[in-house]
């Protein structure tokens, strides 16, 4: 496959024109790190925007960070950490979970959408979208959004662009919004519950005044494999409340959960070092088997448990439990998807399920995403025609 470097958004529109008029379907990549998902390209060439990257502006007391695509995300958590500042919605870059040595990057981020699990309380990714330039499938250089939401009129394209996959236009610059890191972080755990109970207490919580910015359910086995000795050692499930903020505010409010979770089990307490590990390995879904097929499930918080049920009737499934069981990260062992299985079990409660890691030959042969229903499929083609009539964009990234 022909590799073709571009260092700036005059490069992009020319290799896409010459694409369109040559009939060449592009892969487009930076760091790489998340070429494991999705449908494998079928390109004849590869659009390489590593080359775009930089910090182009800056502005800590506007909460503003303007960047090039292809600039990692170790360079700007750095940056934002100098000046007490950070992503809110908490970027994963799924090394561990893709088995990938590609570094994530801004551009790519954006372009899968990838949240973690602060996404409960921050937003996803595409919520701190609010800017792009780009270069649409057409060859055409565009410019959507801005520095701050009031001054945006038209339509909000970034958002359009975040969890497009590439498949729409190019990213040569993006603007995000970023908030002051906490202060201090606490976790609440407790040992031994059920899925159920831990799910039925979680949501629970999602409706009082505490604000946590992470609530997780381990069981057993995953539990197991923390490098958090308090949870590691546990051996039994651990559900996990996160609390963040100044130090005051967060001990008020460990001592408030500690009182609603008095009585369900084991209590513990995690401070911030340790709470960090944990989070960053429920972020990072590296508590999961590496080998193995592995599904993205979204659900309504309240049906998390029953699915997990359901399919461990069917199957040999590990779950991780983020987003107080809105989120389901569901391991099977071997190469077989068991595709079936997984939409069966989330049918009823309208869920979204997600292949994350299968062999390429697998994801081949498999809806990746989440089948849509006629008329949302048929408006997803006219916006993929409105943007790139010729397909010349990961062709087949999203949609086999």
């Amino acid at each position: 496959m022909q590799h073709l470097a571009v260092t700036g958004a005059l490069d992009v529109r020319d290799t896409i024109l010459a694409a369109n008029a040559n009939g060449t379907v592009l892969a487009v990549q930076a760091g790489n790190s998340k070429a494991a998902l999705g449908h494998p390209a079928s390109a004849g060439a590869t659009l390489d925007v590593g080359g775009i990257a930089g910090i182009v502006d800056y502005d800590p007391a506007e909460l503003v960070l303007t960047a090039k695509p292809g600039t990692p995300l170790p360079e700007i958590e750095a940056l934002l950490a100098q000046r007490g500042q950070h992503l809110a919605f908490e970027p994963p870059a799924y090394a561990a979970l893709l088995a990938s040595t590609g570094i994530a990057t801004l551009g790519g981020t954006l372009a899968a959408n990838a949240s973690g699990p602060r996404r409960i309380s921050a937003g996803a990714a595409r919520d701190h979208f609010l800017g792009a330039q780009a270069v649409s499938g057409r060859g055409e250089v565009f410019k959507a959004g801005g520095r701050v939401v009031k001054n945006v009129t038209g339509y909000d394209l970034p958002k359009l662009l975040a969890g497009s996959f590439g498949t729409l236009a190019v990213m040569t610059e993006v603007t995000v919004k970023v908030l002051p890191a906490p202060e201090t972080t606490a976790t609440v755990l407790v040992r031994g519950l059920s899925a159920v109970a831990a799910i039925r207490r979680l949501t629970e919580v999602t409706g009082t005044s505490i604000d946590c910015s992470g609530l997780a359910h381990l069981p057993p086995a995953v539990a197991a494999r923390s490098a958090v000795t308090d949870v590691a050692s546990a051996g039994s499930s651990v559900t996990a409340l996160r609390v963040e903020g100044i130090a005051a505010s967060v001990q008020a409010r460990v001592a408030t959960l500690r009182g609603l979770v008095a009585g369900l089990g084991d209590v513990g307490l995690l401070d911030h070092d340790a709470s960090r590990t944990l989070w960053h390995e429920v972020r990072e879904v590296s508590l999961l088997p590496r080998q193995g097929i592995v599904w993205r499930v979204s659900v309504p918080p309240k049906e998390g448990a029953a699915v997990a049920g359901a399919l461990a009737q069917t199957t040999q499934s590990e779950v991780l439990f983020d987003w107080a069981g809105g989120l389901l990260w569901i391991a099977l062992p071997g190469d077989a998807p068991q595709a079936d299985l997984v939409r069966a079990a989330i049918a009823a409660c309208g869920g979204h399920a997600t292949l994350m890691r299968a062999p390429a030959e697998v994801r081949r042969g498999v809806a990746v995403f989440q089948p849509q229903a006629p008329a949302l499929a048929a408006l997803t083609r006219r916006v993929k025609e409105a943007f790139d009539p010729a397909g010349v964009l990961n062709p087949g990234r999203m949609v086999v």
